[in-house]
């Protein structure tokens, strides 16, 4: 029978990290850590900050610009995920919905009910 506080868990990841700095400690782990790091891709990835951003052809709607470029790619990849297909008008109104701005005044929640429902009444 465990803590339920999850000291058991506790242990065994401190230990764990324990024993990994010991090993990569030794010269085999330094070795092997060298090796295992050799392995990542060293590409060059330095932010050329004067750079100026790639602008392609853009998309208006509701006062909200968009890229065409990502609208379309947002596109397929939302037709592979739901395997359907997705039209761009479903896609800018998604990402419309998505980007519309809410209120940054702090209002009590009745306050934004009757708010609401005075903008859509029945």
């Amino acid at each position: 029978m465990g803590c339920p506080f999850g000291c058991k868990e506790a242990h065994r990841k401190r230990r764990s990290t324990q024993r990994s700095v010991e090993y990569y400690g030794t010269a085999e782990g330094k070795t092997k850590k060298r090796i295992q790091n050799d392995k990542r891709g060293h590409a060059k990835t330095q932010a050329d900050h004067n750079r100026q951003p790639v602008v392609g052809p853009e998309l208006e709607r509701d006062g909200i610009r968009f890229n065409a470029v990502m609208v379309g790619y947002v596109r397929m990849v939302t037709s592979l995920i739901e395997a359907r297909h997705v039209s761009e008008e479903e896609i800018i109104e998604m990402l419309v919905r998505a980007m519309r701005q809410h209120s940054i005044a702090r209002r009590r929640r009745m306050d934004y009910v009757l708010a609401y429902l005075k903008k859509n009444g029945p």
